[in-house]
């Protein structure tokens, strides 16, 4: 097993796509958050914790 986490060992395309996503992933979620503070449904209340899940495993360099 390897020691270490090195982002640049993955492909480009891989790389390209979570530098991205880490992109838009908050301002998604923020929308999510005024969506489900006007009208809460349990859809959107599961949807905002799927993206805040994502967003931390992104940050936290997890995916």
């Amino acid at each position: 097993m390897r020691k270490g986490y090195n982002p640049y060992l993955l492909p480009p395309w891989i790389r390209k796509t979570r530098f991205y996503c880490k992109g838009i992933i908050i301002p998604i979620s923020v929308f999510q958050l005024i969506r489900l503070l006007l009208i809460p449904t349990a859809g959107d209340f599961i949807l905002l914790c799927v993206l805040a899940g994502l967003a931390f495993c992104l940050y936290k360099d997890i995916i």
